[in-house]
């Protein structure tokens, strides 16, 4: 006998198509599409499938994900962004996937035939090599007979914060760009994330890293009515009950009933993904259309809402925890406000129990 689902998500595929046909119109370039951590928690199954139609290639952070992704687009191109583990530069080689390098000596550790990328340090800090000594390594990789450099890229760390701080990183590698392809014409360059896409996509160099924006979720938020929100998140209520005046609600009693108050109980927790930090800063769920404020600590199985504005709320109805219902709608990004975290985050800790369903 199926059993109803608690909690689900619903992904729409005809919005990441959407979001990365913008990519590809907002900068004039080729998209490497970023599937990495299950596509964002939406789903590889669901994401590649129709990317493959509009990407160029695909960016995984590892060669388990890069096995997913090959199955489902055997055709395409697949970007390794975190460095190789060693006894996992084989199965890169053998998945003929193009490895991200901080160096020529960890690229030709790769041994025959590898495809590499350079990841050249502006300030990000986290891989790659300083931008002063990249060149000599270019170069060092270029001589090597078993390597081929197929492109050089930076990353942008602060392109939704710090304007000024990106446009010299960015002018900055535009300059050695240039060095670089005095050596290496057929070299790609890639630099832009999803917000640098949006605030500078006139600094594409050709390919562009689309990741969080391909579902619909923008880190820069003026640019977040041109996206589409590729996933909702949704749960049941298990039980309504009309509750007096002076109740404590939830573990540490944080929130005592100001007045009698209906409260409902959903069948979501934060071992399904919803996060504990939002309890008691303000978040609400989407119930009959209308918001409906959290109540007390979110637990492991279950949060408690506040359905006073919602008289006819029953058992089983349906209730959005991110997305749209009536004229409301709650952005994972708002859901990251409350909880003092990014999207990013939110997306990517969406499970459990959590059902997937494709619209």
């Amino acid at each position: 006998m199926e059993v109803s689902a608690r909690v689900w998500t619903e992904v729409d595929p005809d919005a990441i198509r959407w979001n990365a046909e913008f990519v590809k119109r907002h900068t004039g370039a080729e998209l490497i599409a970023v599937v990495k951590a299950n596509a964002y928690g939406h789903g590889v199954e669901n994401a590649v499938p129709i990317l493959r139609e509009v990407a160029d290639l695909f960016a995984v952070a590892n060669v388990g994900e890069a096995a997913e992704v090959r199955g489902l687009a055997p055709e395409k191109d697949i970007l390794l962004l975190s460095p190789c583990l060693p006894e996992e530069r084989a199965a890169a080689v053998q998945l003929d996937c193009i490895a991200t390098v901080s160096s020529a000596r960890e690229a030709g550790d790769f041994g025959k035939s590898a495809r590499v990328s350079l990841k050249v340090d502006m300030g990000m800090g986290r891989i790659g090599v300083w931008h002063t000594q990249a060149l000599g390594e270019i170069e060092s990789i270029m001589s090597a007979a078993n390597v081929e450099l197929h492109s050089v890229a930076t990353h942008l760390p602060v392109a939704d914060e710090d304007e000024v701080f990106t446009r010299h990183q960015l002018a900055d590698f535009s300059e050695f760009a240039v060095k670089v392809r005095a050596l290496a014409p057929h070299v790609k360059f890639h630099a832009l994330n999803s917000a640098g896409i949006c605030a500078f996509p006139e600094s594409a160099f050709g390919h562009v890293r689309a990741g969080l924006m391909l579902y619909g979720s923008a880190s820069i938020p003026a640019f977040q009515s041109q996206l589409r929100p590729a996933l909702a998140w949704k749960s049941r209520i298990l039980l309504v009950r009309d509750v007096p005046e002076g109740r404590g609600i939830s573990y540490g009693r944080t929130f005592i009933t100001p007045r009698p108050m209906r409260i409902a109980t959903l069948a979501v927790g934060y071992a399904d993904g919803y996060p504990r930090q939002a309890s008691n800063r303000g978040a609400c769920v989407i119930v009959g259309g209308k918001r409906c404020a959290l109540l007390g600590r979110v637990t492991m199985d279950q949060i408690l809402v506040d359905v006073s504005g919602v008289p006819d709320a029953e058992i089983g109805e349906e209730v959005v925890l991110i997305g749209a219902q009536g004229d409301e709608i709650i952005l994972a990004g708002e859901v990251a406000q409350w909880a003092g975290t990014i999207a990013w985050h939110i997306f990517t800790g969406i499970g459990g129990r959590t059902k997937r369903v494709v619209l």
